[in-house]
């Protein structure tokens, strides 16, 4: 008898689609004027006019990213959940959970990194420059 696989799930791959759009919005816009780049991140969004819709609707995206990271987070970690006895299909769950781990901390690090440049970077200015200013 052959035993098939559990079907795919896009759930991992929707993750990080929608934390690399925060990045996309708020923080590459900021890397590109701190480089010195700022023609290019002027260029690009006068080539991209999706990124200032993106810009606009920011929290929106990262509410709805941020639940995502938190369903994606439950479904990794939840309570009761195994892998099958038979050692082939073993094998192949404790490989996709090992992918699932990496691309769930990696969404959550590009996740992170949207978040801090879009609302917390100039609060971090502002209290730098009044502590040392």
């Amino acid at each position: 008898m052959t035993v098939l696989p559990p079907p795919a799930r896009p759930w991992g791959w929707f993750v990080l689609f929608a934390s690399t759009t925060t990045l996309l919005c708020c923080a590459l816009p900021i890397l590109l004027v701190f480089l010195g780049l700022g023609a290019v991140s002027a260029t690009l969004f006068a080539s991209l006019p999706f990124l200032v819709t993106l810009s606009h609707y920011k929290l929106y995206l990262f509410i709805g990213s941020g639940v995502l990271l938190a369903a994606a987070s439950w479904a990794r970690f939840r309570p009761g959940r195994q892998c099958p006895a038979d050692p082939e299909l073993a094998a192949r769950c404790a490989a996709a959970d090992r992918w699932n781990l990496w691309l769930l901390v990696g969404s959550f690090a590009i996740w992170t990194i949207g978040l801090t440049a879009a609302y917390l970077s100039l609060p971090m200015l502002n209290l730098y420059q009044s502590l040392f200013g």
